[in-house]
Protein backbone atom coordinates (compact mmCIF):
# COMPACT_ATOMS: atom_id res chain seq x y z
CA UNK A 1 0.00 0.00 0.00
CA UNK A 2 1.29 3.51 -1.10
CA UNK A 3 1.99 5.88 1.62
CA UNK A 4 -0.54 8.06 0.80
CA UNK A 5 -2.95 5.41 0.76
CA UNK A 6 -2.14 5.53 4.81
CA UNK A 7 -2.24 8.13 6.49
CA UNK A 8 -2.94 11.99 5.37
CA UNK A 9 0.40 13.97 5.87
CA UNK A 10 0.07 17.50 6.67
CA UNK A 11 2.54 19.63 5.78
CA UNK A 12 3.43 22.52 8.89
CA UNK A 13 3.18 26.55 8.02
CA UNK A 14 5.91 28.95 7.85
CA UNK A 15 6.84 30.77 10.39
CA UNK A 16 9.06 34.49 10.22
CA UNK A 17 10.60 36.01 12.89
CA UNK A 18 7.97 38.47 13.29
CA UNK A 19 5.59 36.16 14.46
CA UNK A 20 7.87 34.75 17.11
CA UNK A 21 6.44 36.34 20.46
CA UNK A 22 7.21 35.65 24.77
CA UNK A 23 4.02 33.67 24.71
CA UNK A 24 1.20 31.94 22.82
CA UNK A 25 1.77 28.33 21.58
CA UNK A 26 5.70 26.69 21.17
CA UNK A 27 6.89 26.63 17.18
CA UNK A 28 7.69 22.49 16.82
CA UNK A 29 10.78 22.84 14.28
CA UNK A 30 13.03 19.83 13.04
CA UNK A 31 16.01 20.58 16.16
CA UNK A 32 13.29 19.82 18.64
CA UNK A 33 12.53 16.71 17.31
CA UNK A 34 16.08 15.74 17.06
CA UNK A 35 17.55 17.82 20.35
CA UNK A 36 19.99 19.55 18.84
CA UNK A 37 18.46 22.66 19.45
CA UNK A 38 15.41 22.39 22.39
CA UNK A 39 14.58 25.80 22.94
CA UNK A 40 10.78 26.95 21.31
CA UNK A 41 9.87 30.11 19.71
CA UNK A 42 6.56 30.74 20.25
CA UNK A 43 3.75 32.36 18.47
CA UNK A 44 0.24 33.58 19.14
CA UNK A 45 -0.73 33.48 15.42
CA UNK A 46 -4.05 31.89 14.85
CA UNK A 47 -3.62 28.66 12.45
CA UNK A 48 -5.56 26.05 11.23
CA UNK A 49 -6.31 23.17 13.53
CA UNK A 50 -5.18 20.43 11.56
CA UNK A 51 -1.52 22.03 12.35
CA UNK A 52 -1.90 21.97 15.82
CA UNK A 53 0.08 19.26 17.56
CA UNK A 54 -1.08 17.26 20.47
CA UNK A 55 1.50 15.09 22.59
CA UNK A 56 1.22 11.32 20.93
CA UNK A 57 1.17 12.53 17.29
CA UNK A 58 3.03 11.42 14.46
CA UNK A 59 5.48 13.53 13.05
CA UNK A 60 7.91 13.20 9.68
CA UNK A 61 10.95 15.03 9.25
CA UNK A 62 11.48 15.55 5.75
CA UNK A 63 14.39 18.06 5.45
CA UNK A 64 17.59 18.21 6.75
CA UNK A 65 16.98 14.69 8.81
CA UNK A 66 14.82 12.18 7.54
CA UNK A 67 13.02 10.51 10.60
CA UNK A 68 9.47 9.79 12.15
CA UNK A 69 8.82 10.97 16.28
CA UNK A 70 6.26 10.40 18.46
CA UNK A 71 5.56 14.16 20.22
CA UNK A 72 6.27 13.91 23.18
CA UNK A 73 4.86 17.26 24.17
CA UNK A 74 4.10 20.32 24.71
CA UNK A 75 0.98 21.01 23.29
CA UNK A 76 2.24 22.98 19.99
CA UNK A 77 2.07 24.35 15.98
CA UNK A 78 4.06 22.79 13.31
CA UNK A 79 6.67 24.20 11.46
CA UNK A 80 7.46 23.79 7.80
CA UNK A 81 9.69 20.74 6.64
CA UNK A 82 7.61 18.83 9.14
CA UNK A 83 4.34 16.28 8.53
CA UNK A 84 2.02 15.61 11.18
CA UNK A 85 0.45 12.02 9.79
CA UNK A 86 -3.27 11.18 10.89
CA UNK A 87 -3.29 7.29 10.09
CA UNK A 88 -6.42 6.12 8.03
CA UNK A 89 -9.15 4.27 9.46
CA UNK A 90 -7.61 0.26 9.70
CA UNK A 91 -4.05 1.25 10.15
CA UNK A 92 -2.36 1.31 14.00
CA UNK A 93 -0.53 4.48 14.30
CA UNK A 94 2.66 2.57 16.24
CA UNK A 95 2.40 0.54 13.42
CA UNK A 96 2.74 3.30 10.76
CA UNK A 97 5.17 4.26 13.13
CA UNK A 98 7.80 1.40 12.14
CA UNK A 99 6.29 1.48 8.75
CA UNK A 100 7.65 4.99 8.09
CA UNK A 101 10.93 4.38 10.06
CA UNK A 102 11.64 1.22 6.79
CA UNK A 103 10.33 3.61 4.19
CA UNK A 104 12.59 6.39 5.35
CA UNK A 105 15.20 4.48 5.33
CA UNK A 106 15.10 3.44 1.93
CA UNK A 107 14.28 7.20 0.62
CA UNK A 108 17.69 8.21 2.10
CA UNK A 109 19.69 6.75 -0.36
CA UNK A 110 17.53 8.42 -2.70
CA UNK A 111 17.30 11.66 -1.41
CA UNK A 112 17.94 15.24 -3.23
CA UNK A 113 20.65 17.45 -2.51
CA UNK A 114 23.88 16.74 -0.45
CA UNK A 115 23.96 18.91 2.09
CA UNK A 116 20.38 19.38 2.57
CA UNK A 117 18.75 16.43 2.20
CA UNK A 118 14.99 16.37 1.31
CA UNK A 119 12.20 14.06 -0.13
CA UNK A 120 9.66 15.05 -3.13
CA UNK A 121 5.86 15.04 -1.39
CA UNK A 122 4.71 12.67 -4.51
CA UNK A 123 8.04 10.51 -4.06
CA UNK A 124 7.07 9.98 -0.38
CA UNK A 125 3.56 9.78 -0.72
CA UNK A 126 4.13 6.58 -3.69
CA UNK A 127 6.73 4.50 -1.75
CA UNK A 128 4.95 1.08 -0.96
CA UNK A 129 5.17 -0.38 2.88
CA UNK A 130 3.37 -3.33 3.56
CA UNK A 131 0.23 -2.87 5.55
CA UNK A 132 -1.59 -6.54 6.86
CA UNK A 133 -4.46 -6.79 8.78
CA UNK A 134 -4.87 -4.55 12.28
CA UNK A 135 -4.46 -8.06 14.57
CA UNK A 136 -1.08 -8.71 12.35
CA UNK A 137 -0.51 -4.93 12.87
CA UNK A 138 -0.21 -5.23 16.23
CA UNK A 139 1.46 -8.18 17.10
CA UNK A 140 4.47 -6.95 15.04
CA UNK A 141 4.28 -3.83 17.01
CA UNK A 142 4.69 -5.56 20.16
CA UNK A 143 7.77 -7.53 18.66
CA UNK A 144 9.14 -4.23 17.73
CA UNK A 145 8.47 -2.46 20.96
CA UNK A 146 10.09 -4.40 22.74
CA UNK A 147 13.21 -4.75 20.86
CA UNK A 148 13.28 -0.58 20.38
CA UNK A 149 12.45 -0.74 24.80
CA UNK A 150 16.07 -2.06 24.73
CA UNK A 151 17.40 0.29 22.86
CA UNK A 152 16.10 3.22 25.00
CA UNK A 153 17.45 1.61 28.17
CA UNK A 154 20.66 1.47 26.66
CA UNK A 155 20.83 4.55 25.33
CA UNK A 156 19.15 5.79 28.90
CA UNK A 157 22.37 4.09 30.46
CA UNK A 158 24.48 5.94 27.87
CA UNK A 159 23.29 9.46 28.79
CA UNK A 160 23.59 8.43 32.43
CA UNK A 161 27.80 7.52 31.84
CA UNK A 162 28.01 10.48 30.38
CA UNK A 163 26.86 12.54 33.41
CA UNK A 164 29.17 11.09 35.84
CA UNK A 165 32.71 13.14 34.92
CA UNK A 166 30.69 16.96 34.95
CA UNK A 167 28.95 15.56 38.50
CA UNK A 168 33.12 13.93 39.71
CA UNK A 169 34.75 17.23 38.79
CA UNK A 170 31.78 19.18 41.00
CA UNK A 171 32.23 16.57 43.83
CA UNK A 172 36.71 17.47 43.90
CA UNK A 173 36.85 20.72 42.41
CA UNK A 174 33.60 22.82 42.87
CA UNK A 175 32.10 25.02 40.42
CA UNK A 176 35.02 26.75 38.05
CA UNK A 177 32.52 29.46 37.42
CA UNK A 178 33.04 30.31 41.24
CA UNK A 179 35.81 28.86 42.52
CA UNK A 180 34.21 27.91 45.99
CA UNK A 181 37.34 25.58 47.10
CA UNK A 182 39.57 28.66 46.66
CA UNK A 183 42.16 27.32 43.82
CA UNK A 184 44.90 30.01 42.77
CA UNK A 185 43.88 30.56 39.50
CA UNK A 186 45.80 31.63 36.15
CA UNK A 187 45.18 31.97 32.45
CA UNK A 188 44.67 29.56 30.52
CA UNK A 189 46.85 30.98 27.87
CA UNK A 190 49.47 30.57 30.35
CA UNK A 191 49.27 26.61 31.27
CA UNK A 192 50.35 25.19 28.28
CA UNK A 193 50.77 25.39 24.59
CA UNK A 194 47.61 26.99 22.75
CA UNK A 195 47.48 27.39 19.52
CA UNK A 196 45.44 27.82 16.24
CA UNK A 197 45.63 24.80 13.82
CA UNK A 198 47.08 25.77 10.27
CA UNK A 199 45.40 25.64 6.44
CA UNK A 200 47.55 28.39 4.88
CA UNK A 201 46.91 27.30 1.01
CA UNK A 202 43.85 28.85 -0.92
CA UNK A 203 42.46 27.61 -2.11
CA UNK A 204 41.71 25.29 0.84
CA UNK A 205 39.94 22.68 -1.81
CA UNK A 206 42.65 22.34 -3.73
CA UNK A 207 42.76 18.45 -4.59
CA UNK A 208 46.74 18.04 -4.48
CA UNK A 209 46.15 19.19 -0.49
CA UNK A 210 43.76 15.94 0.17
CA UNK A 211 44.10 12.41 0.12
CA UNK A 212 47.44 10.99 1.80
CA UNK A 213 48.89 9.09 5.01
CA UNK A 214 48.11 12.32 7.28
CA UNK A 215 44.87 12.43 9.46
CA UNK A 216 42.82 15.76 8.87
CA UNK A 217 40.48 17.05 11.40
CA UNK A 218 37.66 18.94 11.25
CA UNK A 219 35.27 21.03 13.73
CA UNK A 220 32.29 18.46 12.98
CA UNK A 221 35.03 15.78 13.88
CA UNK A 222 35.50 17.26 17.40
CA UNK A 223 32.22 18.43 18.20
CA UNK A 224 31.05 14.79 17.05
CA UNK A 225 33.74 13.12 19.37
CA UNK A 226 31.98 12.57 22.38
CA UNK A 227 35.10 13.99 23.96
CA UNK A 228 37.99 11.15 22.45
CA UNK A 229 38.48 11.97 18.19
CA UNK A 230 38.97 7.98 17.11
CA UNK A 231 38.05 8.42 13.26
CA UNK A 232 38.42 11.02 10.60
CA UNK A 233 36.71 11.92 7.32
CA UNK A 234 39.77 12.88 5.90
CA UNK A 235 43.90 13.33 4.85
CA UNK A 236 46.39 15.45 3.70
CA UNK A 237 48.92 14.56 1.73
CA UNK A 238 52.49 15.77 1.88
CA UNK A 239 51.49 18.67 0.09
CA UNK A 240 48.73 19.66 2.51
CA UNK A 241 51.48 18.44 5.55
CA UNK A 242 53.85 21.26 4.19
CA UNK A 243 51.10 23.95 4.74
CA UNK A 244 49.48 22.87 7.53
CA UNK A 245 51.06 21.40 11.36
CA UNK A 246 51.25 17.84 12.56
CA UNK A 247 49.67 17.78 16.02
CA UNK A 248 50.64 14.81 18.28
CA UNK A 249 47.98 12.35 20.16
CA UNK A 250 46.78 13.07 23.22
CA UNK A 251 46.44 16.91 22.02
CA UNK A 252 42.62 18.61 22.94
CA UNK A 253 41.21 19.88 20.08
CA UNK A 254 38.72 22.74 20.83
CA UNK A 255 36.54 24.26 18.00
CA UNK A 256 36.31 28.50 17.81
CA UNK A 257 33.74 28.42 14.58
CA UNK A 258 30.33 26.86 14.28
CA UNK A 259 30.41 24.89 17.28
CA UNK A 260 31.94 26.96 20.02
CA UNK A 261 34.54 25.51 22.28
CA UNK A 262 33.65 21.64 21.96
CA UNK A 263 36.39 19.43 22.71
CA UNK A 264 37.95 16.26 21.95
CA UNK A 265 41.20 14.28 22.14
CA UNK A 266 43.25 13.03 20.13
CA UNK A 267 43.58 9.44 19.35
CA UNK A 268 46.01 9.80 16.74
CA UNK A 269 48.94 12.85 15.37
CA UNK A 270 46.76 14.68 13.00
CA UNK A 271 46.23 18.36 11.15
CA UNK A 272 43.27 20.74 11.38
CA UNK A 273 42.26 23.85 10.00
CA UNK A 274 42.71 27.49 12.01
CA UNK A 275 38.60 26.92 13.37
CA UNK A 276 40.40 24.27 15.71
CA UNK A 277 42.44 25.34 18.24
CA UNK A 278 44.71 22.55 19.76
CA UNK A 279 46.11 22.31 23.58
CA UNK A 280 49.24 20.71 25.54
CA UNK A 281 49.25 21.05 28.59
CA UNK A 282 52.41 22.57 31.01
CA UNK A 283 53.36 21.31 34.22
CA UNK A 284 50.50 22.99 36.14
CA UNK A 285 47.42 21.12 34.35
CA UNK A 286 46.54 18.16 33.27
CA UNK A 287 44.66 17.53 30.25
CA UNK A 288 41.53 15.43 31.71
CA UNK A 289 40.87 18.57 33.88
CA UNK A 290 41.63 21.00 31.36
CA UNK A 291 38.80 19.37 29.01
CA UNK A 292 36.03 19.18 31.90
CA UNK A 293 36.97 22.96 32.92
CA UNK A 294 36.00 23.72 29.71
CA UNK A 295 32.60 21.51 29.52
CA UNK A 296 31.62 23.89 31.88
CA UNK A 297 32.43 26.92 30.34
CA UNK A 298 31.24 25.75 26.96
CA UNK A 299 27.25 27.05 26.92
CA UNK A 300 28.32 30.53 28.08
CA UNK A 301 31.49 30.75 25.39
CA UNK A 302 28.66 29.44 23.03
CA UNK A 303 25.94 31.96 23.80
CA UNK A 304 28.42 35.25 24.07
CA UNK A 305 30.05 34.21 20.44
CA UNK A 306 29.68 36.85 18.07
CA UNK A 307 28.07 35.83 14.78
CA UNK A 308 28.43 36.87 11.35
CA UNK A 309 28.21 33.90 8.93
CA UNK A 310 28.64 31.77 12.05
CA UNK A 311 29.70 31.95 14.99
CA UNK A 312 33.27 32.16 16.26
CA UNK A 313 35.69 33.15 18.98
CA UNK A 314 38.86 34.42 18.65
CA UNK A 315 42.09 32.46 20.60
CA UNK A 316 42.34 35.72 23.06
CA UNK A 317 39.31 35.08 24.23
CA UNK A 318 40.60 31.12 25.29
CA UNK A 319 44.04 32.57 26.49
CA UNK A 320 42.53 35.19 28.56
CA UNK A 321 40.19 32.96 30.53
CA UNK A 322 40.73 32.42 34.37
CA UNK A 323 41.41 28.87 34.96
CA UNK A 324 41.62 27.25 38.87
CA UNK A 325 44.46 25.38 39.62
CA UNK A 326 43.95 22.38 41.73
CA UNK A 327 46.90 20.66 43.01
CA UNK A 328 48.25 17.76 40.45
CA UNK A 329 47.82 15.04 42.56
CA UNK A 330 44.02 16.07 42.27
CA UNK A 331 43.53 16.67 38.89
CA UNK A 332 45.49 13.00 38.08
CA UNK A 333 42.86 11.62 40.91
CA UNK A 334 40.36 12.96 38.31
CA UNK A 335 42.15 11.84 35.87
CA UNK A 336 42.81 8.15 36.56
CA UNK A 337 38.67 8.15 37.46
CA UNK A 338 37.82 9.63 34.31
CA UNK A 339 39.77 7.19 32.26
CA UNK A 340 37.76 4.59 34.58
CA UNK A 341 34.53 6.20 33.27
CA UNK A 342 35.52 6.46 29.96
CA UNK A 343 35.89 2.50 29.54
CA UNK A 344 32.14 2.53 30.94
CA UNK A 345 30.78 4.54 28.45
CA UNK A 346 33.13 2.32 25.70
CA UNK A 347 30.93 -0.44 27.24
CA UNK A 348 27.48 1.72 27.15
CA UNK A 349 27.97 2.92 23.26
CA UNK A 350 28.84 -0.62 22.14
CA UNK A 351 25.80 -2.09 23.84
CA UNK A 352 23.56 0.48 22.62
CA UNK A 353 25.21 0.03 18.77
CA UNK A 354 24.61 -3.63 19.12
CA UNK A 355 20.82 -3.22 20.58
CA UNK A 356 20.62 -0.80 18.13
CA UNK A 357 21.65 -3.05 15.33
CA UNK A 358 19.61 -6.08 16.38
CA UNK A 359 16.83 -3.41 16.21
CA UNK A 360 17.28 -2.18 12.89
CA UNK A 361 17.65 -5.69 11.44
CA UNK A 362 14.25 -6.82 13.06
CA UNK A 363 12.49 -3.85 11.71
CA UNK A 364 13.77 -4.89 8.25
CA UNK A 365 13.04 -8.66 8.54
CA UNK A 366 9.60 -8.28 9.90
CA UNK A 367 9.07 -5.72 6.99
CA UNK A 368 10.25 -7.92 4.58
CA UNK A 369 8.11 -10.76 5.66
CA UNK A 370 5.12 -8.98 5.63
CA UNK A 371 5.66 -7.17 2.10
Amino acid sequence: MALGETAQFINGAAFKPTDWENDGLPIIRIQNLTGSGEKFNYTARQVKSELIVEPGDLLVSWSATLDVYRWAGPRGVLNQHIFKVLPKQGIDPDYLFFALKTALSELTAKTHGSTMKHVVRSDFESTHVAVPPLDEQRRIVDLLSRAEGIVKLRRDAEKKAAELIPALFLDLFGDPATNPKGWPTSLFGAVGVLDRGRSRNRPRDAKELYDGPYPFIQTGDVSNSGGRITGYTATYSEAGLAQSRLWKRGTLCITIAANIAKTGVLEFDACFPDSVVGFLPGEQVRTAYVQAWLGFLQPTLEANAPQAAQKNINLEILRNLPIPLPPLALQELFEQRCSDVISIQSQQSAAKAKAQATFNALLAQVFAATA
